[in-house]
């Protein structure tokens, strides 16, 4: 027969998964192996296989599974200063920002048996009142473990859970019955409970304040970069997220900002924003705008145009020329219509017969840069741009425009100078960017350890927390044993003190011996008899002790009853009482029997004095 591999931790998850539906995949995987490990050793089985096979057969054992993996470590107002910072800096920033009769949306995700979840409707209600809390805020509880929701849905907690609670909170939003307080009825309706597993659901959307404290330590790096993104998509674009106090999303800056790092509260980063645009409305008979107003701003436009341009047709005709080009060239209304090459612009500042030719040839703009002329006594610069104007691939004509670069020219000496000067300080500048290159990349390798080392850090830190809320579990299971020891020791105390009345109230010597003959009951007549408290006779051999009665002619009478069963066995010896008188004293035996399997467990002995 051939056996089958060992199960492995991943093995083992799989078939939880297969089995119940929670996918513990996305959960740090030191924590998950302790907690299983645990159940492991309370059931008794040391390998997965055998625990597999033991689910299989107790199908109750994985509530436990669960209850001890999820870690329900949770409390009302838990960390006092970042409830009071919330109530009074951070939820009045948040109420600004909204109209007075805004609904306002709460998410507290991984409220375990909901007392966070109870904690914010508490501090909401104080903030905003009764009557605006149940009418603006719906707070959406939600957690993977059915069991603990189905306690919160409840809101019935006993005195020990409401430790933290202040005592006017507690007058004012808990009903107190016989023995546990349940929150106000009317306030609980506000606060909706539900199941949602933060790595597979949907978020809940439109989310004024979210609430996750202590729970993203739980999970590995990757699975919480796809919670906080799903909770930034949850988020509204002013809404806050808080966390618990070892969660600090240093690699996160994309996703979130502190708002306040010590109590750890975030908002969301904003990737862009709208941008507003105005649109030109095309001409036409909807738009309300005639082709003739069209053409008149056109027109209007090209002759207030910078720089000056001339228009000139495919046979080389003067077709338009806006205001800048009609002063510069002195061009009148009889120049219109008119051949270039009858005009002094056709060669002055620059030939342009042959450059028309060519763009007319080659469909492609000829630009003439650094051309000199002398205007109005002025020597100047100007740079000539010769476009061809095309219709369906049809030459039209040309525009020709002239920009004056006279400034520019100035300024291309001056940093044609400047570039000189500049050539002779590069060689030192090169010196010191390569000083600057190698700097820089000894601080980007230290950034990059300490980056590392301070993400080292912080999973430390969220180990040692999820490894102080396992105590912490631990400590309160360590609790009820002890308060359950203590119950049944008022228990066995009692019963001694009524067995103890008993054996007075026989007006006998009573002794009760195990199998061996040692004491294990010695009552107060025992005492008044031979003098020997309990304390000095009990785990002692009766036979080995030294007092007034002769243990020799005993022993017949203790084995008869130890080893043959004998119902009763009697026998009158003469004794010495504590005060020296001597008398006689009947002793009786009687087997004592075991519970369990009726075998003779010990003797009980009765010794009194009888009349001569």
């Amino acid at each position: 027969m051939v056996s089958r591999p060992a199960a492995t931790l991943d093995a083992f998850l799989d078939f939880v998964k297969q089995a119940r539906g929670f996918d513990f995949a996305g959960y740090k995987r030191s924590s998950i192996e302790r907690r299983v490990a645990k159940r492991m050793a309370e059931v008794g089985v040391e390998s997965y296989d055998d625990y597999t096979d033991y689910l299989e057969l107790h199908p109750e054992e994985f509530a436990s599974l669960f209850n001890s993996i999820l870690i329900n470590v949770t409390s009302f107002f838990r960390d006092p200063q970042t409830w009071e910072y919330l109530a009074s800096e951070a939820l009045p920033e948040l109420l600004q920002t909204r109209p007075p009769d805004s609904p306002l949306r709460v998410w507290s995700a991984g409220c375990a048996s909901g007392e966070e979840a109870y904690t914010l409707a508490m501090v909401l209600a104080r903030v905003l009142g009764d009557d605006a809390f149940q009418q603006r805020v719906k707070i959406y509880a939600t957690d993977v473990d059915e069991e603990a929701l189905e306690q919160a849905r409840t809101g019935a907690y006993l005195p020990k859970d409401l430790e933290g609670v202040p005592g006017d909170a507690l007058d004012r939003f808990f009903e107190r019955t016989d023995q546990r307080s349940v929150f106000r009825r009317d306030l609980r309706r506000c606060v909706i409970f539900g199941r949602n597993d933060l790595v597979h659901d949907a978020p809940i959307s439109r989310i004024d304040l979210l609430v996750c404290r202590n729970t993203l330590m739980y999970f590995t790096a990757e699975a919480q970069g796809q919670i906080l993104r799903r909770f930034r998509f949850a988020l509204s674009d002013d809404g806050v997220l808080l966390l618990g106090k070892s969660e600090m999303l240093i690699t996160h800056g994309d996703l979130f900002t502190p708002v306040d790092l010590k109590r750890r509260l975030f908002r969301k980063v904003l990737h862009g924003s709208r941008r507003y645009r105005e649109r030109v409305v095309a001409s036409d008979p909807a738009g309300g705008a005639s082709q003739r107003v069209t053409d008149e701003l056109r027109e209007a436009a090209f002759d207030l145009g910078n720089p000056a341009q001339v228009v000139v047709d495919s046979q080389g005709a003067l077709v338009m020329a806006n205001n800048r080009a009609r002063r510069a060239f002195g061009l009148g209304i009889k120049d219109f219509g008119r051949p270039i090459q009858d005009l002094e612009l056709s060669y002055r500042p620059v030939e342009l017969r042959s450059h028309l030719e060519d763009v007319a040839t080659g469909g492609r703009p000829v630009e003439l840069t650094g051309v000199r002329w002398i205007a109005n006594g002025e020597d100047r610069v100007i740079d000539v741009r010769i476009s061809p104007l095309m219709n369906d691939g049809l030459a039209l004509g040309s525009v020709i425009a002239y920009s004056d670069v006279s400034e520019l020219d100035t300024l291309r000496e001056q940093l044609a100078t400047s570039r000189r000067d500049l050539e002779h300080a590069s060689d030192e500048l090169q010196s010191t960017v390569e000083e600057l290159e190698t700097t820089n990349e000894e601080l980007e390798t230290t950034n990059e350890e300490l980056q590392s080392t301070n993400e080292e850090l912080q999973s430390t830190n969220e180990e040692l927390e999820t490894m102080n809320e396992e105590l912490h579990s631990a400590n309160e299971e360590l609790e009820m044993i002890n308060e359950e020891l203590r119950h049944r020791t008022l228990e066995l105390h009692d019963s001694n003190v009524f067995l103890e009345a008993i054996l007075t109230a026989t007006g006998v010597g009573v002794a009760v011996l195990d199998r061996d003959q040692r004491v294990r009951v010695w009552n107060a007549e025992a005492y008044e008899l031979w003098g020997l408290t309990r304390d000095e006779v009990e785990d002692q051999n009766l036979l080995t002790l030294e007092f007034g009665l002769p243990t020799e002619r005993l022993k017949s009478l203790l084995r008869h009853c130890l080893n043959d069963g004998s119902q009763r066995e009697e026998l009158v010896v003469e004794a010495t009482d504590r005060r020296g008188n001597r008398f006689q004293c009947r002793v009786t035996c009687l087997p004592l029997e075991a519970e369990k399997d009726g075998q003779v467990s010990g003797v009980i002995m009765m010794m009194e004095s009888v009349g001569d």
